[in-house]
């Protein structure tokens, strides 16, 4: 793999890491919008059959993912805490201005009357699990139950939706069972709490992995025999996701202050301008350099 290569895949796992500690927003939505989407579930369906390509290609994805999010933890934490308007502002914008090139890339693969079922069910989905109460915050502490290292496994598969089906936030789904702030907690934590602290993110983490490559299995399995309709629902998931962030906790709560809606405003203008001018430079590259092939 080559350098510039390299780079390119570490910063698109960073913006993938990024949007998987943010409630309402997916990681595989990132990829969708930098039609990489394809590739990524691929190599990661491969990686026991042709393991020395697949690591290879995911390895900086991984690596950018991490250093996404531990770079951008705090200041996240803190900008969704103390400006939530502006900052979920901004991620709307740059979801919006991608949307245009995602519909065209769709468009592409062929549409069906039958197709519009395909796109409503994900997008109702996605709105409507803004709608289900959360739960109240599930106890991560050293008093915790016995069971409840049990569930942090299921709870983890649950978050790995995050990366694996666009639009659907796992983030969002840890927020509605009450496990997205004593995660973010208990990670916190590892300074006073080490080895109980590690324990329940090395649980949530085994949940993390297996449910990463299974329902990777099963998109890959979706797209390779339902190409164009499993193209639509993906569709669908990420269009619901841009209403759902504006469904989440953090938006809906948010003070009412003439100030951050301003700069909300802009911030999500200049999102909408960004991404899509990001994409279509990506896809006026890619011309190019099929072109040049």
């Amino acid at each position: 793999m080559k350098v510039k290569e390299f780079f390119k895949n570490a910063g698109l796992g960073a913006g993938i890491g990024i949007a998987m500690i943010i409630p309402g927003v997916s990681g595989g939505t990132i990829a969708v919008l930098f039609n990489v989407y394809d590739k990524l579930i691929g190599a990661i369906s491969d990686l026991r059959k042709d393991f020395k390509k697949s690591f290879f290609y995911l390895l900086p994805i991984v690596l950018g993912a991490l250093v996404g999010i531990a770079a951008m933890f705090f200041p996240l934490k803190y900008a969704i805490e103390y400006a939530p308007m502006p900052t979920i502002l901004l991620f709307a914008g740059l979801m919006v201005g991608s949307c245009p090139k995602l519909f065209k890339d769709t468009y592409k693969k062929g549409f069906k009357w039958t197709d519009i079922i395909a796109v409503v069910l994900p997008f109702a989905f996605v709105v409507g699990i803004c709608f289900i109460p959360a739960l109240g915050q599930a106890n991560l502490g050293a008093d915790m139950p016995v069971w409840g290292y049990f569930v942090l496994i299921l709870i983890g598969a649950v978050a790995s939706c995050a990366l694996v089906v666009p639009g659907v936030s796992g983030s969002l789904l840890l927020l509605i069972f009450g496990y997205y702030q004593p995660v973010l907690d208990t990670v916190s934590a590892l300074l006073t709490s080490f080895g109980h602290s590690l324990l329940v993110l090395a649980l949530f983490a085994v949940g993390l992995i297996v449910g990463f490559f299974t329902i990777a299995k099963l998109m890959k399995f979706l797209m390779k025999k339902f190409p164009r309709g499993t193209g639509w629902a993906i569709l669908g998931f990420v269009f619901g996701s841009i209403p759902a962030i504006f469904l989440t906790e953090e938006f809906t709560t948010a003070p009412i202050d003439g100030v951050q809606i301003a700069i909300g405003a802009i911030l999500c203008l200049a999102g909408v301008i960004a991404s899509f001018a990001l994409t279509a430079y990506a896809e006026a590259h890619s011309c190019k350099k099929t072109d040049i092939n």
